[in-house]
Order: C-alpha cells, then structure tokens, then sequence
C-alpha cells in the first residue's frame, strides 16, 4: 500500500516503473484563481454594499471614510477590506515569481516530487498569508504574514535553485 506522501506526489513510489504524477498545473491553476478570484477585494466590498464597478480601484480612497461616518461599516471593517486589497495585489504580483519557479523546474526536469512538494509548501504559505493579512490586525500576529510571505518565496527560490543545478549537470 502507497504512502499518503507517495499518493499525493510529494514522494517517489519504491515500485519500479511507477512514475509521480505532475501536479505542477494544478498548483498554478489554484494559484490563478486564489490571486484572481478568491482574494478579490469586491467580494467584501460587495457584502458591505460600497461596490462601485464604474471605477472599483478608488471605492475604498474615495468612499471608504465617508461609509464609515454613515455608519454603515466600522473602522475597522474598512480597515479590513484595505489589507485584502493590499493581499490581492501581493498575490498577483507573487504569483508571477510561482509561475516562472514551478515552469522552469519542470522544464529543467527538476523531479516531479520536488516540485509537488514545493508547489505544497507555497500553497500552505499563500493561504496562510492571504488569510492573516486580511483578518489579523495586531502587530504582533502580523509577524506570522511576513513569515508565510518568506515560505512561499523560499519554495520557490528553491526550485529555481534545483532547476539551475539540473540544466547545468547537462
């Protein structure tokens, strides 16, 4: 019976001519759509009712203090709703350093373990930055998004490290 780490990919499988599976498509396609759609900023813009689709970028400059003062949101829910806009843009400006570490190693033929375990690592480290920088407002707590932020990068550091020995062993 295969382990829970050989069936996920994350380790090689000791029967011979058993190869890993590539989930390196599926981890850019998760990666797509946390960047894109799950962090984007109008959900909770549109759950408070101060999504303006005319010019949705300055909803929180241009409005956001004048909501507060109605009454209709807090402070501190404005507050919120800025850190996830703040987490959005990170997640796609991140995304493009993914997209070059987990390509280039799969084309430097990196090991499909590795790069499924580095493709793991970023995606624990993502979601947990994206989760912290938009709900946790202590600067104590805060610490832990930098650090979620430094796991993601270093997988991928990594992996163009192990791509960069690969490509030069040829």
């Amino acid at each position: 019976m295969a382990s829970l780490a050989t069936t996920l990919g994350l380790r090689a499988p000791s029967l011979p001519n058993v190869t890993v599976p590539s989930y390196a498509p599926a981890f850019l396609s998760f990666h797509f759509v946390f960047a894109y759609c799950v962090l984007a900023p109008r959900h909770f813009k549109q759950i408070f009712g101060i999504d303006h689709n005319v010019s949705p970028r300055e909803d929180l400059v241009k409005y956001g203090d004048a909501v507060v003062k109605s009454g209709k949101i807090t402070q501190k829910q404005l507050e919120m709703m800025k850190r996830n806009e703040s987490a959005h843009a990170n997640a796609i400006e991140n995304y493009i350093l993914f997209v070059g570490a987990v390509s280039f190693a799969t084309f430097a033929g990196v090991e499909r373990e590795l790069v499924n375990r580095a493709g793991l690592v970023y995606t624990i480290a993502r979601v947990s930055y994206g989760f912290i920088f938009i709900f946790v407002d202590q600067t104590f707590w805060s610490l832990f998004r930098s650090a979620a932020w430094w796991v993601g990068n270093i997988s991928c550091l990594w992996l163009l490290r192990r791509a960069g020995k690969k490509l030069n062993m040829a």
